[in-house]
């Protein structure tokens, strides 16, 4: 299964809101060299992937793909969609382009009304790829679809063989519990997707994390996770205790994607370009005043 971290991936844009392909290069190296991140999940939440057109997610997967052979361990690409066919579409081209997964979200529009229906949306889905693991991507912040992901879980092996685990982006630890132990029987992977929480989760039993800020905080987590992996649980506490801080402050200023966004572009150098509309640019003075108290902190 999936361990260890994986950044969420940015899209870059130029200023006038277009891919900016030419930049995954020097992206990736970035990730691998200065963060020691080596697995991507690419076109999610933190990637726009529902405000670029499937063409656009094409491109973009297609590109991570290409430049991250030899580099990367694993790209995993999200393919969720509000219609199936986009999704099945989505999850062909992954094959096709050479990805090592897909993931997708729930439908956020039309909801399936209960765990059999969004299974069923899940097994369409990977049947189109069926030789690449398929990560169901829990986010219900996001898509107002509240059912438990352990529910979803539930006897899914048997309609979905490709099915390798879930990405977690939740706040309810019994349910996360619950579905670390379902998923640690059958060896599949839980990917936790809230940062400021890790520590927690992994105490949990996680074997992995997805998140923005690991684009940029890759290698103060992976100290984190070093020293929880060694016994040393009171540095593993102290350097959460850190990125919580980091993250608190960043929220006071407004941390949306938009932020965070320009915070990457402050932090590594490499322009990541404004989000899309609806989202709007932000201020640089936020996110440089969030990248000064993150150098700041990581410094003491």
């Amino acid at each position: 299964p999936i361990s260890g971290l994986v950044a969420a991936t940015f899209t870059p844009l130029t200023p006038q809101g277009d891919l900016n392909l030419a930049l995954i290069g020097q992206y990736i190296d970035y990730l691998v060299e200065k963060q020691g991140v080596r697995t991507v999940f690419v076109n999610g939440t933190t990637g726009e992937g529902c405000s670029l057109n499937l063409e656009e997610r094409k491109q973009v997967a297609e590109e991570w793909c290409r430049q991250g052979k030899g580099k990367l361990d694993q790209v995993i690409i999200h393919v969720g969609c509000l219609s199936l066919k986009d999704s099945q579409e989505l999850a062909r081209h992954a094959a096709v382009v050479g990805a090592d997964a897909i993931s997708l979200i729930s439908p956020f529009f039309f909801k399936p009304t209960s765990a059999e229906a969004l299974r069923v949306f899940l097994r369409e889905v990977a049947s189109t790829a069926p030789e690449l693991p398929l990560y169901y991507y829990h986010i219900p912040t996001m898509t107002g679809v509240n059912l438990e992901a352990r529910e979803v879980l539930e006897g899914i092996e048997k309609q979905v063989p490709s099915f390798k685990g879930l990405k977690f982006s939740g706040t309810d630890l019994m349910d996360l519990g619950q579905c670390v132990c379902y998923c640690r029987s059958r060896g599949w992977a839980l990917m936790y997707g809230v940062d400021e929480q890790l520590l927690g989760a992994v105490s949990m039993g996680v074997t992995g994390a997805v998140g923005s800020t690991y684009n940029y905080l890759g290698s103060f987590a992976n100290s984190m996770l070093g020293a929880f992996d060694s016994g040393n649980i009171a540095l593993a506490r102290t350097i959460q205790h850190k990125m919580q801080d980091v993250l608190a402050f960043a929220k006071s200023l407004g941390f949306g994607l938009a932020v965070n966004k320009q915070v990457m572009s402050e932090v590594s150098g490499l322009p990541m370009g404004p989000p899309r509309l609806p989202l709007l640019a932000c201020p640089l003075v936020q996110a440089r005043a969030i990248a000064q108290k993150l150098q700041q902190v990581l410094g003491e």
